[in-house]
């Protein structure tokens, strides 16, 4: 007599249990090197390797100190504003360049995706991740030029592995958007230089968030990056008291867009493969 085997229907988890983020963990090591492949393919075959990690804040802060730095002069903060606009690059090209290269991650990887099963999230991550080797050495330039301009360190300093933390959570958070929409939409690939350029100039990277009228301060504020900016500069050159109101608006957006972006990330991976 033949009995029949119970049916079995395996279903994708909703809602937050779909994260799982300790499935994440597991994979780790796969995350930890794939990061590694993206750091080494970024700069292989290139003529100045790594230099060029310091040569793009350098070039866009004498660029910007020429056009804007009104002869040298320091600026409202008592600071050489090309000490001051370097503060505001190194952060923000970490998270645009780790913006830029996550959002094309999960089509860049189709192959991988096609035939092996990890959690997807692990790409973006991963994309994200590997940037902080550039911002490392981009925090290290910040050091050496105030040695040179003898600007004192002070405690300040003990907050940047936090804001460095905040500000991956920022570029991740809209990194699995743009991923994620890139895939249904190839659009985003052309959207996101363009997304960048406007991004840069809405916060306070070449001018000060004071520097804006009461009209435009409020919306500027919005901006995640503005309250970061901001907290990196008061870190790295002890300028004045941190800009609470701006950092607590960041901490608020960046959660929301993290949140809902983990959330449509996972809702849509499960079609990654057959749409990619």
């Amino acid at each position: 007599m033949l009995v029949e085997a119970p049916e079995v229907l395996i279903q994708p988890s909703g809602g937050w249990r779909a994260l799982d983020l300790r499935e994440l963990w597991r994979f780790r090591e796969l995350v930890y090197f794939l990061a590694l492949r993206d750091v080494k393919v970024r700069y292989r075959q290139t003529a100045l390797g790594v230099a060029w990690v310091l040569l793009q804040p350098l070039l866009a802060m004498a660029i910007f100190s020429i056009v804007f730095g009104q002869g040298g002069r320091a600026t409202a903060q008592g600071v050489p504003y090309a000490l001051f606009v370097l503060a505001g690059l190194v952060p923000w090209l970490y998270f645009a360049n780790a913006t830029s290269g996550a959002s094309g991650s999960v089509v860049g990887n189709t192959q991988l995706i096609s035939k092996v099963y990890f959690p997807r999230l692990a790409i973006p991550l991963a994309a994200v991740l590997a940037n902080l080797v550039d911002l490392g050495i981009g925090l290290g330039l910040e050091v050496v030029a105030l040695v040179i301009a003898g600007v004192p360190f002070g405690p300040h300093l003990l907050a940047v592995p936090a804001l460095v933390l905040l500000e991956v959570l920022a570029a991740l958070g809209v990194s699995v958007w743009l991923s994620a929409l890139d895939v249904q939409y190839r659009d985003v690939r052309y959207a996101v230089p363009f997304l960048m350029q406007v991004w840069f100039f809405a916060t306070p990277v070449v001018y000060a968030l004071g520097d804006l009228g009461e009209r435009w301060r409020p919306l500027l504020v919005l901006n995640p990056m503005t309250g970061v900016i901001e907290a990196f500069r008061w870190a790295l050159l002890g300028t004045g008291e941190p800009a609470l109101g701006a950092l607590g608006w960041s901490l608020a957006v960046v959660a929301g867009l993290l949140a809902s972006g983990l959330l449509y990330f996972r809702r849509m991976e499960r079609t990654f493969a057959d749409v990619i």
